[in-house]
């Protein structure tokens, strides 16, 4: 059983394409560390994924895909996918923002924090990370001007994860969602972003999103 999850996990990474194999590699770190990540090949990340998830390498992989939006490989391979969200898990296995007591129905929130307008859900990870594989090479522009950002930031963003543009884009966005926090929604990010040079495909995204 353990040679077929090993076998089944590599034939997973092999199917990514390098960039989203990167990215993959970045939504483990809630969970595996980045110093035993950031260097690890595919078949390294699979011996990581057995030592630390033995018996649930699939289910943790799984997740993460679907994250990055690759149902396909979940379907393909058959991985398993979690019936319900662990308390300490960093990331929602479905792709959906936690859902926090009470709704934008039902007014405030508790804490005196207003809800989201019902037309304006809040950004989840899969999400950014789309918007992320869209952006070019403005995004520093974009940080600066229209998200507010400082460019010291945007550098250290650069330093952290050497060579990988789509994950300087991706942690820029999640950089200004830590700071919007319950404010973080479709609609103020697709605000923000009118009037930025970008391919105009992101604001046809978010608006698809608002629809959602």
């Amino acid at each position: 059983m353990a040679r077929d999850e090993r076998v089944t996990l590599l034939e997973v990474h092999q199917a990514l394409p390098e960039e989203q194999f990167q990215s993959l590699k970045f939504l483990l770190e809630g969970q595996v560390p980045a110093g035993l990540l950031l260097p690890a090949s595919r078949p390294e990340l699979c011996r990581i994924l057995l030592q630390r998830f033995p018996g649930n390498s699939l289910r943790v992989t799984a997740g993460i895909l679907r994250q990055l939006g690759r149902l396909d490989l979940i379907q393909r391979f058959q991985l398993p996918l979690e019936e319900r969200i662990p308390e300490e898990a960093p990331w929602e296995p479905n792709g959906e923002t936690p859902k926090v007591q009470g709704d934008p129905a039902s007014g405030p929130r508790p804490g005196g924090i207003p809800a989201p307008p019902m037309n304006s859900r809040r950004l989840t990870e899969k999400d950014l990370m789309q918007v992320a594989q869209r952006l070019g090479k403005e995004w520093q522009e974009v940080g600066i001007l229209h998200l507010g950002l400082e460019r010291s930031r945007l550098e250290q963003i650069q330093e952290e994860n050497p060579g990988n543009p789509v994950l300087w884009h991706f942690e820029m966005l999640r950089e200004w969602q830590r700071r919007e926090r319950q404010e973080a929604t479709v609609s103020k990010l697709r605000s923000c972003l009118q009037h930025a040079r970008l391919d105009p495909g992101i604001l046809d995204f978010l608006q698809s999103l608002q629809g959602d």
